[in-house]
């Protein structure tokens, strides 16, 4: 099974990140929803160069980012957005783009719940005709519902993406089904062939293996599924700020984030961090998800 990695906790340099992942055995990358940020022909080159793939892409749902917004200005420019991704995606030779539908942080419905998921609906068919066009897969993916009330669960996805369209997938994520599902592994199985796209971090969201999370169940249970896509690493770490946190922690990060780009990793609970601890991270990740089975 491949391992990629998702970009979006590490604000540097994107050749830094993609020699990172190639020197430590993973197949891809799955790069940040940042289309305006990136040169799509320098990004090409250094995937050829480091031999890695580029699995696909997710949406950043920041502020004003939202396909059930209540202003039609505000859907608008969201699928504008996500079309703008597909096409980056698109043009570095990906496969998948993983969609939140809502803005992340937003709890506090706009409208009655039929006319958010009309809107939904609507937004994403635009979408989807794009996505096509294009030859990209589309995953949706619920969170928990302290980070949108909107889709939260395997079945709530699974019924989006059935009015959508028979093209239109789910995007997994271990850290979520494990707040939201009464069975996280069953939810995986009830997924099946419209899974995606599959996002591992463990319970506590920090790297795998520094949790709970069973993993050789879990890619058993994959396989079970008939999943053959890839793991797409996705894991938050805390800061410790009391006496007990890893020296290392204070060590220098190695790398610059813009005012932005340091309060959204602080929103996720982050913070920047040196690079050899991120790093160990990363590698410790891949090492025990191939000793899992991955």
């Amino acid at each position: 099974m491949r391992v990629v990695m998702h970009n979006w906790m590490r604000p540097e340099p994107i050749e830094h990140t993609i020699k990172r992942l190639s020197s430590l055995g993973y197949d891809g990358i799955q790069i940040m929803g940042d289309p305006r940020k990136y040169d799509v022909k320098e990004v090409r080159g250094l995937l050829d160069k480091y031999k890695l793939e580029c699995w696909g892409t997710v949406t950043i749902m920041t502020r004003g980012r939202d396909l059930i917004h209540a202003d039609p200005y505000y859907r608008e420019m969201s699928q504008q957005y996500v079309i703008e991704c597909i096409d980056m995606v698109a043009a570095l030779g990906g496969n998948i783009i993983t969609i939140v539908p809502s803005e992340v942080g937003k709890v506090v419905a706009m409208a009655d719940p039929d006319t958010e998921w009309a809107w939904c609906v609507e937004g994403l068919k635009r979408i989807a005709d794009h996505a096509r066009k294009k030859n990209v897969k589309i995953g949706l993916e619920p969170l928990n519902r302290f980070e949108t009330n909107f889709l939260n669960r395997h079945d709530q996805a699974l019924c989006l993406a059935s009015e959508v369209g028979d093209d239109v997938g789910v995007c997994l994520d271990v850290f979520h089904l494990n707040i939201e599902e009464a069975d996280l592994y069953q939810s995986i199985l009830n997924t099946g062939s419209k899974l995606v796209d599959f996002h591992v971090a463990d319970n506590n969201r920090r790297a795998v293996g520094e949790g709970t999370i069973d993993w050789p169940k879990i890619i058993a249970t994959l396989k079970q599924a008939g999943y053959d896509g890839a793991m797409t690493v996705e894991f938050v770490v805390p800061f410790d700020r009391s006496p007990l946190r890893e020296k290392a922690q204070d060590s220098d990060a190695g790398t610059s984030a813009s005012e932005a780009e340091l309060k959204f990793i602080r929103d996720h609970g982050s913070d920047l961090m040196s690079d050899a601890l991120y790093t160990r991270h990363c590698a410790n990740t891949i090492k025990h998800l191939r000793a899992s089975g991955a």
